[in-house]
C-alpha cells in the first residue's frame, strides 16, 4: 500500500477543505468531486477547483454520482457540509456510493486512508450511527476487500461546526477557497441558511472569516 497517498472526498465546503487540509499534514491527497448534476459548473465546483489549486494533490477526479429515488443525490453536499441536519438514515444512504467510489480509487492508488468530511456533531444518537456507520465500513473494506491496511478517516465526526472552524485555523484550511451559500450568486447572499451558519461558526470560534476578508479587498 502507498503508505503516503490518501483518499480525499471534497465538495469545495468548509469540511472539505478541513479534512484536505488534515489528509495533506500526512499524505499526499487524491481529490475526488461528485457531480450530482451534469457538469457541476456551480459555485461548489470552482470552490473545489480552487483548493485543487491550493492543495496541489498527487491526482484530483470528477466523478458522476447518479441520481437517486427520481430526485438528484445529496450526495458529498450530506457527507462534507457543516449545515447537515439531524436525519441521519438520508446522509448515510447519499454517503454510500461516494465511499464506493473512494475505496475503488484508494485500491487503485494503494492508498493508506480515505478522508471523509462527514460532520454530525456530538449528539449521541447521531453520533453512534455514524460512527457505527464508519466502524462497518472499514471492516468491509478491510476483511472482505481484502485491504487490511486502509482505513477511513472521519476527524469531524462529532465535533460542532465552530470547532471545525478551529481546527481549520490550526492546519491551515483555505477557507477563502470554500463556499456554503445555497444560492448560485457571484458572491455569497448573507442570507441564506449556508451563510447564516457559516457565519455563526466563525463568530463562535473567535475567528474572522477569511473570505469575506477577501471579498472586502477585491
Amino acid at each position: 500500500m502507498a503508505k503516503d497517498l490518501a483518499i480525499v472526498l471534497n465538495n469545495g465546503s468548509i469540511n472539505s477543505a478541513v479534512v484536505t487540509a488534515m489528509a495533506s499534514q500526512r499524505y499526499r491527497p487524491v481529490m475526488i468531486f461528485a457531480e450530482t448534476t451534469a457538469g457541476d459548473s456551480g459555485r461548489k465546483r470552482a470552490a473545489y477547483d480552487q483548493q485543487v489549486a491550493h492543495f496541489k494533490p498527487y491526482r484530483e477526479y470528477s466523478v458522476s454520482i447518479a441520481q437517486a429515488g427520481g430526485a438528484p443525490a445529496q450526495n458529498l453536499a450530506a457527507a462534507a457540509d457543516p449545515r447537515q441536519g439531524s436525519t441521519m438514515a438520508p446522509q448515510m444512504l447519499d454517503l454510500l456510493p461516494l465511499l464506493a467510489v473512494a475505496v475503488r480509487s484508494a485500491a487503485h492508488h494503494q492508498a493508506a486512508a480515505i478522508y471523509i468530511g462527514l460532520r454530525v456533531g456530538p449528539e449521541t444518537d447521531d453520533l453512534a450511527k455514524a460512527t457505527e456507520f464508519c466502524q462497518i465500513w472499514n471492516e468491509m473494506i478491510q476483511l472482505p476487500c481484502g485491504m487490511s491496511e486502509l482505513e477511513i478517516q472521519a476527524p469531524l465526526l462529532e465535533l460542532e461546526a465552530w470547532q471545525v472552524v478551529e481546527v481549520g485555523f490550526q492546519v491551515g484550511a483555505p477557507f477563502d477557497r470554500t463556499w456554503s451559500c445555497l444560492e448560485e450568486t457571484s458572491e455569497p447572499c448573507g442570507s441564506c441558511r449556508g451563510c447564516r451558519a457559516r457565519e455563526a461558526a466563525f463568530q463562535q470560534a473567535g475567528k474572522a472569516d477569511p473570505k469575506r476578508i477577501v471579498a472586502r479587498k477585491a
